[in-house]
């Protein structure tokens, strides 16, 4: 077994080695919560939940990490409208709301969508509000190292100083020379204007509960710093990977490595960063109006269908969304589901039971194509794969290999995440009962027909039916199945 990712870092796919054999320390950025999650929040947690479940797979004790950025710039100016004239009455919203309440509120509406969609809850999740006595010791680290000022206007705010670390740019592959300070940026107090904010003091009309005491004047922290303590005090200064969105590798990316290896951290060993997910093509934006958000997506199709969506694609590559995405995965999820449910129903009628599936029959092929990257599209099509070995199995009436069929693929669900949806693949007892007292209508109806009695056969027919439970008569007797939609 030789695992291997792609490090941001370095550009390369490399072997992955813990830096404690047998453990793994994980952290990926969360939500700044401030708005409802959209649809990239979503993808990018489902692919460090596909992470952390293949990690576990291979036997190591994963630690992981996901931060939530309750304090932040558009969390205070969102809430300061519900205050004014200008308050957008979106679904959900209140008037009135304090920035803590609003982002609260969000930050619960970022747990349903991840546990509805089979988002394993983290080892931690720390508020960035938390921390904060970890980050003032870590502005001051910086500040005794010669790689952070307090503002040259006497404002409170606290910068990094770029020019002091040599490696800035780095994690991007960019000269600091060729950067452009962030255009809404306020450059009084800096010495440069890519300098960027550790500490960002008190300012006038914000709220006093948004301001936190510290030796340079109360205010707030900086976003960037907020995870480089964080990650710190769970995982400590060094550590396996760090995660996010591509779209964090600038600036916010950039900022933690920095100032984290200023501070004489080692930092993150692994860089892994998820691809974004367009709308035909185009990138998704609000202003023209072609956005999707994990709402609307499951109230068109159930949980376990927008899950194989969001994590159907390799990691790193861009999920493009079609108005027909969703059909697609769909019928691609029932395929794996009339596989398993014909199974289970075969396996009831002949042992009665069904059995206890153990976990660890994964196919080669499809344990290569995880090791490799999480090469998620080669692994479902090994989950295809072994669906049609196992209905071809299931025709032949070969039950070794149909039962070993559906113990990988039951397994293969479990490692990709598609049975812990807010909607269950199979409840296993729930299909075991039906069976039972399915086939003892059709038994009573075989009767029935054997002994002409076609209006009692008829009845079972339409009450089972009228059940949803679909009768075919055949050569070998009658089959059912559950009627779809």
């Amino acid at each position: 077994m030789t695992l291997r990712f792609y490090d941001t870092a370095s550009a390369e796919v490399r072997d992955f080695v813990p830096l404690v054999p047998g453990n793994v320390s994980l952290y990926y950025c969360g939500a700044t919560v401030q708005g409802m999650p959209h649809v990239g929040h979503i993808r990018s947690a489902i692919a460090f939940d596909q992470l952390t479940r293949w990690l576990q797979y291979r036997g190591f004790r994963v630690t992981a990490v996901r931060n939530v950025t309750d304090i932040d710039d558009k969390i205070l100016v969102k809430s300061a409208a519900s205050f004014g004239p200008d308050f957008e009455d979106e679904p959900g919203a209140l008037r009135n709301e304090e920035w803590w309440a609003l982002a609260y509120r969000y930050e619960q509406e970022f747990l349903k969508a991840y546990d509805t969609l089979g988002v394993s809850r983290p080892t931690y999740e720390p508020r960035a509000t938390g921390h904060i006595p970890e980050m003032h010791a870590l502005i001051q680290q910086l500040i005794d190292r010669g790689h952070a000022y307090p503002a040259l206007d006497d404002s409170g705010d606290v910068y990094f100083d770029v020019r002091s670390w040599s490696k800035y740019g780095t994690l991007t592959r960019q000269k600091l020379d060729d950067m452009q300070g962030a255009p809404d940026a306020d450059p009084r107090g800096k010495k440069d204007p890519r300098d960027f904010a550790l500490w960002k003091g008190y300012k006038d009309g914000e709220p006093t509960t948004a301001s936190w005491a510290s030796p340079w004047g109360p205010g707030r922290p900086g976003w960037h710093l907020e995870c480089s303590a964080m990650v710190t005090k769970y995982l400590g200064t060094e550590f396996d990977i760090h995660g996010g969105g591509l779209d964090l590798r600038f600036p916010h990316h950039e900022n933690e490595m920095a100032q984290s290896q200023a501070a004489g951290h080692g930092f993150a060993n692994f860089w892994m960063h998820n691809g974004m997910v367009t709308y035909a093509g185009e990138k998704m934006s609000k202003s023209i109006g072609n956005t999707v958000s994990p709402a609307e997506m499951l109230e068109l199709a159930p949980p376990r269908v927008v899950r194989y969506y969001l994590g159907q694609a390799q990691y790193r590559s861009v999920l493009d969304y079609q108005p027909t995405s969703l059909q697609e995965a769909a019928a691609a999820v029932e395929r794996i589901d009339g596989f398993i449910s014909r199974a289970l129903r075969s396996t009831m009628a002949h042992d009665g039971a069904v059995g206890v599936f153990s976990y660890g029959t994964v196919p080669d092929a499809f344990a290569a194509a995880m090791d490799d990257d999480l090469n998620v599209p080669q692994a479902l099509a090994v989950l295809h794969d072994t669906v049609r070995a196992g209905n071809t199995a299931l025709t032949d009436g070969d039950r070794d290999a149909a039962g070993q069929a559906l113990a990988s693929v039951t397994d293969m669900m479990r490692v990709l995440g598609l049975n812990d949806t807010a909607a269950p693949a199979v409840d296993e007892h729930a299909t075991t009962a039906l069976g039972v007292l399915v086939e003892a209508q059709l038994e009573a109806r075989a009767q029935a027909r054997a002994a002409k009695d076609w209006a009692a056969s008829d009845a079972i027919r339409d009450t089972l039916a009228a059940a949803g439970v679909v009768v075919e008569d055949g050569p070998d007797g009658a089959s059912w199945s559950l009627k779809r939609g």
